[in-house]
C-alpha cells in the first residue's frame, strides 16, 4: 500500500490567526525608527531632511517592488513568497543596529522596505480567499489591527530600550524574532486563490499587464486609492515626526514621547480599528456605500482635532487631540482594504493591493516626511507650522472618499430595482 502525505490546509481563523500576529511584527519593526530618531540623529549627526529621508528610503524600497509582489502574488506560491518578506525585512532591521553612517542607515532601511513590500502586498489577498464578502471586511480589520497595536509596541519598546541600552539594541531585539517567524506557514497547503466565493477557475485566470492597467479604468477603485494617497501623505509624516514634534515643541522626553504614542496607538488605534470596521460591516449590509461613508467621515471629523493638536500651547490639549485625531484616523483601516480588494476582479487582488501600496507611497508618506523636515528647516527649525500641511491632506483624503460614497449611492439607486 503506497501512503500519499498531503499538506493540510489551514483553517480561515488559523490563517487569519497567524498573518495578524505577523503583521503585529511588520509594524513593530517599522515604527521603532519613530521612536529612536532623536538620538540617532545626535549619534550620527542627521538634519531634519536627512532624518526623514530614513522614512523616505524605507518607502522607496517599499513601494517600488510592491507591483513586482503583486505580479508574482497573483502566479506564484504565496506563502514562500511571504516567509522571504519576513526573513528579508528582519535581517535588515537588525543591521539597522549595526549602522555607523548616514549611508549604512539609508541602505538597510531600503532593505527594510523591500521585505515588508512582500508581506503587505500578499496577505490580504490571502485573507480575501478565506472569507467571503459577508466576513471579509471584519476579518480585514482584525488583520489591522496589528497596525496600531505594532506601532504601538515598536514606539514603546523602541523608546524604553533606547533609554535603557541605546537605539543600537532597539533594532537587533525587534528584528531577532523574525527570522524564526518566516518559517510559519511553510508546513501548510497553499489557498487557492478564490475559494472562499467559489471562483476558483475565474481566479486561475493569469492576469496580463493590460487587465493589471485596466485597473485605473475602475472609477471605485481610482477614488479609493487616491483617497488613500492624501490619507497616507498625512500619516506617513507624522508617523516620523509625531514623538519628535512632542520632544521639540513641548519639550517631552525621548522615552515618555515613544510611551505617549505607544499608548494612545494601543487605545485608540485598536479601538478605533475594530469599531471602524465592525460599524462599517453593519453599515455596508444596509447601504451599499456603507464602507466608502465611514472613510469619508471618519477622516472629517479627525480634521478639527489634529489643527487643535498641532496649534495647542498646552502640552496636555496638544496630547488629547492628538489622541482623538487618530482614533477617528483609524476608524477607516479595515474598510479602506477592503475596497481596494473589492472593486478589483478576483484574479487581481494582489496586483490592485500593489498598485495601491506603490501610489499612496509615491503621493503619500514617500515624500511627506521630507517635505515637513523641508518646511522645518524653510521655518527656521519651526516644527509646530511645518506639520500643518498634514491637516489639509486630510481634508483632500476626506473629499475624495465622500465623492465615492457619493458616487457608489448614485450607482446603488440606479441599478436597484422595485421590490
Amino acid at each position: 500500500m503506497t501512503v500519499t502525505a498531503t499538506r493540510k490546509q489551514l483553517s480561515p481563523a488559523w490563517v487569519l490567526f497567524i498573518l495578524t500576529g505577523l503583521n503585529l511584527f511588520n509594524y513593530l519593526d517599522r515604527y521603532v525608527l519613530s521612536a529612536v530618531l532623536t538620538p540617532i540623529q545626535k549619534e550620527l549627526g542627521l538634519s531634519d531632511s536627512q532624518a526623514g529621508g530614513l522614512g523616505t528610503i524605507f518607502m522607496i524600497g517599499y513601494f517600488v517592488t510592491s507591483p513586482v509582489f503583486g505580479w508574482l502574488g497573483d502566479r506564484c506560491s504565496r506563502k514562500w513568497l511571504i516567509a522571504a518578506g519576513i526573513f528579508v525585512w528582519s535581517v535588515g532591521t537588525i543591521l539597522t543596529g549595526f549602522a555607523t553612517t548616514f549611508a549604512m542607515m539609508i541602505a538597510f532601511r531600503l532593505l527594510v522596505g523591500l521585505g515588508e513590500a512582500s508581506y503587505a502586498t500578499i496577505s490580504p489577498s490571502l485573507i480575501s480567499d478565506s472569507y467571503g464578502p459577508a466576513k471579509r471586511n471584519n476579518a480585514l480589520t482584525i488583520f489591522y489591527v496589528a497596525i496600531p497595536v505594532g506601532a504601538a509596541l515598536g514606539m514603546t519598546i523602541g523608546g524604553l530600550i533606547a533609554a535603557k541600552w541605546g537605539w543600537r539594541h532597539a533594532f537587533i531585539w525587534a528584528g531577532a524574532p523574525g527570522l524564526l517567524l518566516a518559517l510559519v506557514l511553510l508546513p501548510f497547503a497553499e489557498l487557492k486563490r478564490g475559494q472562499a466565493e467559489g471562483k476558483t477557475a475565474e481566479a486561475a485566470k493569469k492576469p496580463s499587464v493590460r487587465d493589471i492597467v485596466n485597473l485605473f479604468r475602475i472609477p471605485e477603485y481610482v477614488l479609493v486609492v487616491l483617497g488613500y494617497s492624501a490619507y497616507t501623505f498625512a500619516l506617513g509624516a507624522f508617523g516620523i515626526w509625531g514623538p519628535t514634534f512632542l520632544q521639540r515643541v513641548h519639550g517631552v522626553t525621548v522615552d515618555k514621547a515613544g510611551e505617549f504614542f505607544g499608548a494612545v496607538l494601543a487605545v485608540a488605534g485598536l479601538g478605533g480599528t475594530m469599531i471602524g470596521g465592525f460599524a462599517a460591516t453593519a453599515w455596508q449590509k444596509r447601504n451599499r456605500a456603507g464602507y466608502a461613508w465611514t472613510l469619508g467621515l471618519s477622516v472629517l471629523a479627525a480634521v478639527p482635532l489634529a489643527f487643535g493638536a498641532f496649534l495647542a500651547g498646552s502640552t496636555f490639549w496638544s496630547m488629547s487631540f492628538l489622541a482623538a485625531a487618530m482614533f477617528f484616523l483609524f476608524l477607516s483601516t479595515g474598510p479602506v482594504n477592503t475596497l481596494i480588494l473589492e472593486t478589483a476582479p478576483v484574479n487581481l487582488r494582489a496586483s490592485a493591493m500593489a498598485i495601491s501600496i506603490f501610489m499612496i507611497h509615491l503621493f503619500g508618506d514617500i515624500c511627506s516626511p521630507v517635505i515637513v523636515g523641508w518646511l522645518s528647516e524653510s521655518f527656521g527649525g519651526n516644527l509646530q507650522k511645518a506639520v500643518l500641511i498634514l491637516p489639509v491632506a486630510l481634508i483632500v483624503a476626506s473629499a475624495l472618499w465622500l465623492a465615492l460614497a457619493l458616487k457608489t449611492k448614485r450607482g446603488t439607486a440606479h441599478n436597484s430595482t422595485p421590490a
